[in-house]
């Protein structure tokens, strides 16, 4: 197995739509080896592994080789960075609809 240190910020890597579906596809199975990522996407070997190359980067994805073949993993903890900072702006979401919700009920009466 390789080791993966998060040299890409988290958000980066998963901006594209492409790096969005193989973090699904990859959190469907415990591993998945590239020819069968390949396959999932209307593009060629090279571009699946650069986009798994910048989750890599982005500490997502860990890979092994067996035998020729390379396999896949996803390494969720990294998300957590991204579910952090979506609960803070939901607490301030669930707030603000809280205040404006306060306000029309005070302008009907």
């Amino acid at each position: 197995m390789s080791e993966n240190k998060q040299i890409r910020d988290v958000f980066d890597a998963i901006a594209d739509p492409t790096r969005r579906r193989l973090i699904q596809l990859l959190s469907e199975k415990a591993e998945i080896p590239l020819h069968e990522l390949t396959v999932q996407f209307p593009m060629g070997r090279t571009a699946v592994s650069k986009h798994l190359t910048i989750l890599k980067e982005a500490g997502l994805v860990l890979d092994r080789k067996v035998g020729r073949e390379t396999r896949f993993r996803l390494n969720a903890s990294p998300l957590r960075e991204i579910q952090d900072w979506v609960a803070f702006y939901s607490k301030f979401w669930s707030k603000n609809m809280l205040r404006l919700g306060q306000l029309l009920e005070e302008e009907e009466e």
